[in-house]
């Protein structure tokens, strides 16, 4: 059976643009496309796509799961073993949560002393973050090493302590440049001056910054919590405006 493309964006819960973004780049091609220009999509599609989200769930750049599923070594059931693992893992946590709250609600009404451990009990994401980060790596080294991961190794191998100060300093005034003209909207000469520098920022000092690659960053900036939190630092609503601005400059790149 073949679907549509609506069809797909409806039953696996993403937006149809996404699914554009990824045929463009060959992450997801469509099994065939009618002559209308319809793309229709089979099981296999959506197979790839559940491994595309469960890489992404790892904070893997798009990039790096396209070499990792096309490796013709890749194991489908091994994948899904350790995708049940960190399920089961963030389903743990989020049950302590749920007796945390439970156990407030009964000391607020009956006046009960909570302790600090108790308060807090769930809010742990040590464990959760070891296992992502040993699949990542597993998955790094038995599927994919990309060029940019290279790059960025070998260039920042040689910064000091200057070096990383001068290379913050720069972003951070970026980060001031897109934020003095948020009220002009990602479409802005000087914001997209700024995203533009941003991206030759990242080109001249870790990797060759690729329109792929930079569409890659902006969706982390708003999928990876850890980047929203850090880039929200400097004004809130920041991450979420500079991935707009960065996923309008791919778009309008000649």
């Amino acid at each position: 059976m073949e679907y549509k493309i609506k069809q797909v964006a409806d039953m696996v819960g993403v937006s149809v643009r996404t699914l554009h973004h990824y045929d463009d780049i060959g992450l997801l091609k469509p099994k065939s496309i009618t002559t209308a220009g319809y793309r229709l999509y089979n099981e296999q599609d959506f197979e790839r796509l559940q491994q595309i989200l469960f890489f992404k769930e790892l904070n893997f750049t798009l990039q790096e799961i396209k070499e990792i599923l096309d490796n013709p070594n890749f194991d489908r059931k091994k994948a899904l073993n350790n995708h049940k693992k960190l399920l089961i893992e963030k389903k743990k946590r989020l049950e302590k949560i749920i007796e945390s709250v439970d156990k407030t609600i009964d000391s607020i009404q009956g006046g009960v002393y909570m302790n600090k451990k108790e308060m807090f009990q769930g809010f742990d994401e040590i464990e959760i973050d070891k296992m992502k980060n040993k699949y990542a790596k597993e998955a790094k080294e038995k599927y994919g090493d990309s060029d940019a991961y290279k790059e960025s190794i070998k260039k920042t191998s040689k910064y000091g302590k200057d070096d990383w100060n001068k290379i913050n300093e720069m972003n951070n005034e970026i980060y001031r440049k897109v934020i003095d003209n948020m009220d002009k909207g990602i479409d802005s000469k000087e914001v997209q001056d700024a995203v533009e520098e941003l991206r030759n920022h990242i080109s001249s000092n870790f990797y060759n910054c690729t329109p792929e690659i930079f569409r890659g960053l902006a969706q982390l900036y708003v999928t990876d919590e850890r980047f929203t939190k850090n880039i929200d630092k400097f004004k809130d609503g920041l991450a979420k405006f500079l991935s707009e601005a960065m996923e309008y400059y791919c778009d309008n790149l000649e």
